[in-house]
């Protein structure tokens, strides 16, 4: 599988003027999403835990889209690492206008298998980093006119999924507090959530070498494939944008009809 690029294009001006801070940005959905914003017009930080080429990859793209972008290095599970991403950004270019919470892992076992270690890590990367940013983020964009936060979950975080009870109930804890902090935080700050399903990511592609396998998801899709990163990028920057300025507290499912939730 290969990560392809819709033909739409937005708008240059649809984040003009805005500063965004992309998590995991390095790779995967969290590149396709700077690449966009930086289309539409926004500077973009791009956060990442280790791949600093690609980093810095994602940056230099974002940079000859026209506008501004830096990479920060740091582990968004803890606060301290937060906390630095926000400080380099407002220094950098003055405020924070936009949120993408999007690193995280998908790494899993058997409940009387799972150690309390594997436990925490994918509760700390994908869950506490969204507390961490939201935190470390929100007095700044409050001072803005007005700021949004997407978080990424999963539709795992809907319907669970065996074998990873620390996956699902992380990203069930975004859903969660997606819809706690779109009522703290209005009317200034909307905070909404995408819900992918199976998308084409590095992360992924082991689980597809299996062929039969990557058929028997395919055709339990409705719309027979599998997301691309920019499909999920599309759906973020939809709700980062003005086109859904009366949209908060949503969770939208972006899986091909694969799960319906109410």
């Amino acid at each position: 599988m290969t990560e392809q690029v819709s033909s739409i294009g937005l708008p240059g001006n649809l984040f003009a003027g805005k500063t965004a801070i992309v998590t995991g940005a390095s790779r995967g959905v969290g590149r396709a999403v700077a690449l966009r914003l930086a289309e539409g017009g926004a500077n973009v930080v791009v956060n990442y835990l280790s791949s600093d080429i690609e980093a810095q990859d994602t940056v230099d793209l974002c940079i000859n889209k026209g506008v501004g972008a830096i990479s920060v290095q740091a582990d968004v599970s803890e606060f301290a690492g937060a906390q630095k991403i926000a400080k380099e950004t407002i220094e950098r270019f003055g405020g924070i206008d936009l949120l993408v919470c999007n690193a995280g892992v998908w790494d899993g076992a058997p409940i009387e298998d799972m150690s309390e270690e594997l436990w925490n890590k994918v509760m700390n990367t994908n869950l506490k980093s969204a507390w961490a940013m939201t935190k470390a983020c929100v007095p700044a964009m409050k001072k803005q006119a007005s700021a949004a936060i997407v978080m990424v979950s999963s539709t795992a975080g809907q319907r669970g999924e065996a074998g990873y009870s620390n996956y699902a109930a992380s990203k069930g804890g975004q859903i969660s507090f997606t819809k706690a902090l779109a009522s703290e935080l209005c009317p200034k700050i909307r905070v909404n959530a995408v819900a992918p399903g199976w998308i084409e990511t590095a992360m992924v592609r082991p689980v597809f070498e299996d062929k039969v396998y990557e058929q028997s998801v395919i055709d339990s899709i409705p719309l027979k494939r599998i997301a691309t990163t920019d499909d999920i990028a599309l759906s973020i920057c939809f709700l980062l944008s003005d086109w859904s300025r009366h949209i908060t507290g949503e969770i939208l499912n972006i899986n091909g009809g694969a799960v319906l939730c109410g």
